[in-house]
């Protein structure tokens, strides 16, 4: 061969080859990106499995949603607090966001104070109690440079109470002093006079002194503040009398490993104005704490850290009353939970179920076994048979279908603490049963922590997201999305989402049938673990393969209030094919928390123009609040929801 022809034809096309190979990668990439595309954007597809959108906000208007509730407005209220970002918390900034899922507005809310790890619940008139949050982060012990601990403030006058503010002063006798992070109220002394036995003998006084406890730094760096041992210590700033009956009490400040702690604060977000307006205080400060909306309206607040950074004592769970808006401790009430444990309202009144399911503080061999919880004796009756049940943090429960069947399922979950062994199982349970135990369900395709669940109104269950690693590590963020049918206890394939969700992320059903999905607080974001994770602002919403399945039904006229046992009227499209009508409660979810939603089954008979609905009778199954009312067609697709108040 001539050499002019291998270098004018051959090394031409040598050099083409090679770029033609490196470039086939991407060639094939990009060929089957489209493929891909094409594939879940098509109608038969959809109808098939569903269909996933991101929703990216302006850039003003995002927040690190760790908390997400429906309004009976339609909109989302997104709660970041400081978002769990120290900065922010330092600043004293915190955000609210209220979202339109229909037009996409968005309005930014004044925050009173740090909600960032806050409970919520829904109240009879459709506001949410929002209790707690942070009222201070967590320093790792090489991260301390103060020392502190808890104290105890002292007052001996049975004449009346006193507040001391944040930064009050306390001298020790060495002459280290110690500043306390938050206000802390003593209440007045208990003084009891006991009748003398005998003639002549003088009344018996005895004066025990009220107390309160505070959290308290020292007043400069250094292990020089560390103390071991009983210590009293003045108030700075009092004098006469005040000075003798007020002091405080301490054994242990270190400069050991400072865990979060919780604030007492409680508010009512107003959907209508959109603000939070305040009512009285817990009793007890509590970070991850559970709230609990009871048949007849009030609200239980269990667990949570408290202003020591502790787990709340089973002695201080209290209960609000949305009348009075007071809180009051239920010492009767004695039971321990781990943080944010998922607790359910049961058919029955005062009885609740606690699925073992957690978001993690807590000892292992502690109050994290499942059971029947029964307000009226304080009773708790275990319920047996969980597989896996030292893998419940970070799992999530739900109802699985219609409430009236009273069957709770179990989802995934991980170890206790930074544990990379993380659980597939999911295990169902019938409260209903003379003697309810759990039993097998099918398994997800992915070992799965924070899993996001979400009830539909055709009675299937939307299980999606989380992670196979703590806190998604590793890359291990699960894009799958599978739906539970409770009929048959199997799981079908849903379309996978975009976006991946771990910690921090919550579901929650809208009113037009769609699921909004938000969050995820991951440690890193490469599989390496070497760059520090980002808080996932997108929103992404589903729309489940029944929006896709031919024309929906509609629901007009009728009342916007009812009552347990009621008859009503509801104008609907084509009567004649309504299947089914469903009542939802909204959802108020956090972490792995959405014990708010439940869906009840509502009797109904056509009539010649809509339909005649009978709701069930208890309050038990259905405590007052807000409630979506959907009528579901034959063929299982939902209308968009109607709003009906539950007194």
């Amino acid at each position: 061969m001539p050499r002019w022809f291998r270098r004018k034809i051959v090394l031409p096309v040598v050099a083409a080859a090679v770029m033609g190979a490196a470039n086939i990668p991407p060639l094939y990439n990009g060929t089957v990106d489209w493929l891909h595309d094409r594939k879940i954007n098509s109608a038969e597809y959809k109808a098939a499995n569903g269909f996933w959108q991101i929703v990216e906000l302006p850039k003003g208007q995002r927040v690190n949603a760790i908390h997400a509730a429906l309004l009976p407005s339609g909109r989302i209220l997104l709660i970041a607090g400081s978002g769990n970002d120290r900065e922010q918390f330092n600043a004293g900034t915190f955000k609210t966001l209220v979202f339109d899922p229909v037009s996409g507005h968005t309005t930014l809310v004044p925050t009173p104070t740090d909600l960032f790890c806050a409970g919520h619940a829904y109240l009879p008139d459709g506001k949410l109690l929002v209790a707690g949050g942070t009222l201070r982060y967590e320093l790792l012990e090489k991260e301390v440079k103060k020392a502190g601990g808890t104290m105890t403030f002292k007052n001996e006058s049975p004449e009346a109470g006193r507040t001391f503010p944040k930064g009050t002063i306390l001298d020790g006798v060495d002459g280290h002093k110690y500043v306390t992070d938050d206000d802390v109220t003593v209440p007045p002394a208990t003084k009891v006079v006991y009748p003398p036995h005998h003639q002549g003998e003088e009344p018996k006084v005895v004066i025990t002194a009220g107390q309160a406890q505070v959290w308290v730094d020292a007043a400069a760096d250094g292990a020089a503040y560390v103390v071991d041992h009983n210590a009293q210590y003045e108030i700075e700033g009092l004098t006469g009398v005040d000075h003798h009956n007020y002091y405080a009490l301490a054994d242990k400040i270190t400069m050991d490993k400072q865990d979060y702690q919780g604030r007492k604060e409680a508010y009512e977000f107003n959907p209508m104005t959109e603000q939070y307006e305040r009512v009285q205080d817990m009793h007890e400060k509590r970070w991850y704490p559970t709230l609990t909306g009871l048949s007849d309206g009030s609200v239980l607040a269990v667990s949570g850290l408290d202003g020591s950074g502790q787990v709340v004592d089973g002695t201080k769970n209290e209960i609000y009353d949305p009348k009075t808006k007071t809180w009051t401790v239920r010492d009767d009430l004695n039971r321990y939970f781990p943080t944010y444990p998922a607790l359910f309202q049961t058919a029955k009144d005062n009885i609740l179920f606690f699925s073992g399911s957690n978001a993690g503080y807590g000892p292992a061999d502690k109050g994290r076994d499942p059971g029947l919880w029964d307000l009226t004796d304080n009773n708790f009756t275990p319920v047996p048979g969980l597989r896996e049940p030292d893998l419940m943090e970070t799992s999530g429960s739900a109802w699985a279908g219609p409430v009236q069947n009273q069957t709770v399922m179990v989802v995934g979950g991980g170890g206790v603490g930074e544990s990379d062994r993380t659980s597939s199982r999911i295990d169902i349970v019938k409260l209903g049963e003379a003697k309810p135990h759990f039993e097998p369900g099918p398994t997800l395709p992915k070992p799965t922590r924070y899993p996001l669940l979400v009830n539909l109104p055709d009675d299937t269950v939307l299980i999606s997201n989380g992670s196979s690693d703590y806190r998604g590590k590793s890359g291990s963020d699960n894009h799958t999305a599978r739906i539970y049918h409770p009929d048959t206890n199997t799981l079908t394939y849903a379309a996978d989402p975009n976006v991946g969700r771990n910690y921090h992320s919550a579901g929650v059903l809208l009113p037009d049938g769609r699921v909004l999905t938000v969050g995820s607080d991951p440690l890193f974001r490469d599989k390496k673990n070497t760059i520090a994770g980002t808080f996932e602002q997108r929103i992404e919403i589903y729309s489940p393969a029944y929006l896709f399945r031919g024309s929906r039904p509609a629901i007009g006229d009728g009342p916007a209030a009812l009552t347990p046992g009621q008859q009503a009227t509801y104008i609907t499209s084509n009567p004649d094919d309504v299947g089914s009508v469903r009542l939802i409660r909204p959802s108020a979810a956090t972490h792995m928390l959405n014990t708010e939603q439940r869906s009840l089954i509502v009797d109904f008979k056509p009539t010649m123009n809509g339909v005649q609905l009978t709701l069930p009778a208890s309050p038990a199954l259905m405590p007052p609040g807000p409630y979506m009312l959907f009528v579901v067609s034959k063929t299982g697709v939902p209308s968009e929801a109607k709003w009906v108040s539950i007194s």
